[in-house]
């Protein structure tokens, strides 16, 4: 089982090496990188590319790590018992099994994506250390133990908020999604808008590195974000030279696609400001 990428998503040669090292190891891949560069998809992509069934565990702030193996209902047991309901007699009626259990049942081979694993408490991942190590875990209402029947490729992505304890990265295979350069941004766009024009494309790029690498700037705009704001461009019909900045505004056109907040916007405000004013 090799993944080499798909049609529709852009795999650099160092992103491909970490999925079918993990995949060989038989270890979750960690994948880290800033919002927007294509971490979820990634998850989404190998399961198409290995013609694999997906499971998708989104992880909350409020998400404890006993929710992705089963959770045991006994407030509905307890109300039924008082209904004379004879399903209180078996307790596996209140048991919802989570992601980890279904991935553990699942007749074939699966992905399992747990998706942000770093917005969860910091003990998140520490609680889910021998069920990953050791793919089985223990059902103490029931007193069956779920062992997995086939090792699913588990992928973990964290938008790296907080850092994560040392002995749950050292079970994980880890890579870093770096923000694509020019060349490889470039592969992106033609897959998401074949045929756009040249001269349109270099100059929307050019604008776009140019907003990314100005100092003081909040939130960068990601991957997902640029092709928005291409989207629109094309939707909207604009030429390179409609793109072109006077010196009115330091402000792209249709930037609410690309700048996120309004600090962000009022700092190019002022920059156009200060350009005008040392004319």
């Amino acid at each position: 089982m090799k993944f080499t990428g798909t049609d529709t998503y852009v795999a650099t040669d160092d992103l491909t090496v970490a999925v079918n090292a993990a995949v060989t190891l038989e270890r979750p891949l960690l994948v880290k990188g800033e919002p927007g560069t294509g971490k979820t998809e990634l998850a989404r992509q190998v399961a198409e590319a290995l013609g694999l069934p997906m499971i998708e565990w989104h992880v909350k702030s409020t998400t404890k790590a006993q929710q992705g193996l089963y959770e045991y209902d006994a407030v509905s047991r307890l109300r039924d018992s008082q209904l004379g309901d004879a399903r209180v007699h078996d307790v596996a009626n209140y048991i919802k099994r989570g992601k980890l259990w279904q991935a553990f049942e699942a007749e074939g081979k699966v992905v399992l994506l747990i998706d942000e694993v770093d917005k969860a408490d910091i003990e998140f991942p520490n609680d889910l250390l021998q069920e990953l190590d050791r793919m089985e875990f223990h059902v103490y209402e029931t007193g069956e133990t779920v062992a997995a029947r086939h090792r699913p490729i588990v992928i973990i992505t964290s938008n790296n908020e907080k850092e994560l304890p040392d002995a749950f990265l050292r079970r994980c295979f880890f890579h870093y999604i770096r923000f694509p350069d020019v060349d490889t941004m470039r592969q992106i766009v033609e897959v998401h808008h074949p045929g756009i024009k040249e001269q349109l494309l270099t100059t929307a790029l050019t604008q776009f590195y140019e907003v990314r690498e100005t100092q003081g700037l909040k939130k960068k705009p990601s991957t997902s974000e640029v092709l928005d704001w291409l989207k629109l461009l094309l939707a909207e019909d604009l030429a390179a030279e409609d793109l072109k900045r006077d010196g009115a505004s330091a402000l792209p056109k249709l930037h609410g696609a690309l700048l996120k907040n309004e600090a962000d916007v009022h700092m190019f405000e002022r920059l156009a400001f200060m350009a005008r004013g040392n004319r």
